[in-house]
């Protein structure tokens, strides 16, 4: 089964599927233990990769290179692509989706903002005109042969919101993402607007959306969850408080306990990454 298919038929089934934000290959080599899907996250590969936050600066070839890394490691895992803006231009936008696709990305993210842009949980965005980007994502599903493309919009008021969301669900993008959704009650008019096309929700911790549970969005109608920073945002926490005991401790290790981390279980997890390709078979995620 190709990739874009593979994921495809999971979001078309009955149960809702979680996609795990990821920000490196160490991140995603452990959340590949956990879960069948990755995320590849715009706001955790700037941090990442350019120690800058999720504002434009992330260059196309840069995340190309990280999925093809990823694919190589990892060659049955659902990997979804954030490429914000197709990289502002739609041809280039194009080229983007057909070199992911050739190096076995499952789908990608297309939003609707301009630059300067922003992550989709925080003040300041602004969209396109709506017929721009329709343009945009009609070259994109054009370039596309089997990679699930997931069209998103970062509008925020209320009318637009539904507007927006009504105009891709009629379009041949498989997934319709409204970011920065505030509540429960406004996926539910989301998806009365968008009829039987996939829904997929998005939150991140600190976000504008609410906190909620996989059977709690499932009940709502959402077929999709993307999480995009758990892995960054505990990585940050732990390396924080790593650094702060061992300077409190002047400069000892602390002890390696039963469930700890040290030199055996870190080559454990990395070499799963080796072996992992050269199995021939297995399931999703196996």
């Amino acid at each position: 089964m190709r990739h874009g298919e593979s994921l495809r038929s999971a979001i078309r089934s009955d149960s809702i599927t979680p996609l795990i934000g990821v920000f490196d290959m160490f991140s995603a080599s452990v959340a590949a233990q956990h879960y069948d899907g990755l995320f590849i996250s715009g706001f955790g590969f700037a941090a990442s990769h350019y120690g800058l936050p999720d504002i434009g600066f992330i260059a196309w070839p840069d995340m190309v290179a990280f999925v093809q890394r990823l694919r190589l490691a990892l060659p049955r895992h659902h990997l979804l692509v954030d490429i914000d803006d197709g990289y502002v231009d739609p041809e280039v936008a194009g080229h983007v989706v057909q070199q992911l696709e050739q190096l076995g990305a499952s789908g990608v993210i297309l939003e609707d903002q301009k630059r300067p842009r922003r992550c989709g949980h925080v003040d300041g965005k602004q969209v396109l005109p709506l017929e721009e980007y329709l343009e945009k994502l009609d070259l994109v599903l054009s370039a596309r042969r089997d990679l699930v493309v997931v069209a998103r919009t970062d509008a925020t008021e209320h009318d637009e919101i539904l507007r927006r969301a009504e105009a891709l669900a009629q379009t041949d993008a498989d997934v319709v993402l409204i970011d920065g959704v505030r509540s429960a009650e406004a996926i539910t008019q989301i998806r009365t607007v968008i009829g039987d096309k996939p829904l997929l929700f998005n939150q991140i911790a600190g976000g504008k959306s609410p906190r909620l549970s996989l059977p709690e969005l499932s009940a709502l109608g959402v077929d999709v969850a993307i999480y995009s920073t758990p892995c960054l945002f505990a990585a940050q926490e732990a390396m924080d408080n790593a650094l702060i005991r061992l300077r409190h401790d002047d400069g000892r290790l602390p002890v390696l306990g039963a469930d700890g981390v040290g030199v055996a279980q870190s080559l454990e997890l990395l070499e799963r990454n080796i072996s992992r390709h050269h199995a021939t078979s297995g399931r999703i995620g196996a």
